[in-house]
């Protein structure tokens, strides 16, 4: 039995159509029972199988998905909801950009499925750096790995600096991907496999093909 219908989909067409609070509130049943309540449910599984291969991952479905509400604070764009759904299964849950885990969002354009390291530390991402330095071969594996390739195009994505620790020039004339000061992945799916019966399996699939690129950049 699929965890989403349709309305799930429909309900953020629907609201970026009307996205102010008038709508929202008159809206608001609909949107627990459509949106915030199944998709609880579908990340509450997900946990639960994600937790299976990697026991460190111990939560619950509130330390994971984020609110509806945006922080328009600081943003020219003042409309006050966002028109997608996500949550993060990491070991710090949504708040955590450092332990690669899964992060899965959802809208009417698209399902993206991402993991890796977002926001490296300065230590962390030294030791990144020097990890691909000095592993060459091994890191070339990796992206090269069927599953990885399959699943994440074998695409490493993240802003990088312009300029590099001189101690890394030369490897990075070979690896390229040493310039990275994030290392992150992720796939692209049709909006509508969110609402499949599989769903929670094709995320554990990603996560499973994510873990062995995910423990090189941890040093694991």
């Amino acid at each position: 039995m699929a965890y989403l219908e349709q309305d799930f989909l429909q309900f953020f067409m629907d609201l970026a159509g009307n996205n102010n609070k008038e709508w929202f509130d008159a809206n608001r049943s609909r949107y627990e029972q459509k949106v915030r309540e199944p998709f609880k449910v579908l990340v509450r599984d997900l946990i639960a199988e994600v937790k299976k291969v990697e026991p460190a991952i111990d939560l619950e479905p509130k330390d994971c998905i984020f609110r509806i509400n945006r922080d328009i604070r600081f943003s020219k764009d003042k409309t006050p909801y966002k028109l997608h759904t996500g949550a993060v299964i990491a070991p710090g849950g949504r708040k955590d950009m450092v332990n690669p885990g899964l992060y899965l969002e959802l809208n009417p354009e698209h399902m993206r499925i991402y993991s890796g390291v977002y926001m490296p530390d300065k230590t962390l991402l030294y030791a990144i750096r020097e990890r691909m330095a000095t592993n060459p071969e091994q890191f070339a594996k990796l992206l090269k790995a069927k599953s990885f390739k399959t699943l994440f195009r074998g695409e490493i994505l993240g802003d990088k600096n312009k300029v590099l620790p001189k101690e890394f020039k030369q490897a990075a004339e070979q690896q390229p991907l040493i310039f990275n000061k994030a290392f992150y992945y992720y796939n692209e799916l049709d909006p509508e496999t969110c609402l499949q019966d599989d769903v929670v399996k094709i995320c554990v699939d990603h996560f499973k093909a994510a873990r062995p690129m995910n423990a090189f950049l941890m040093g694991v």
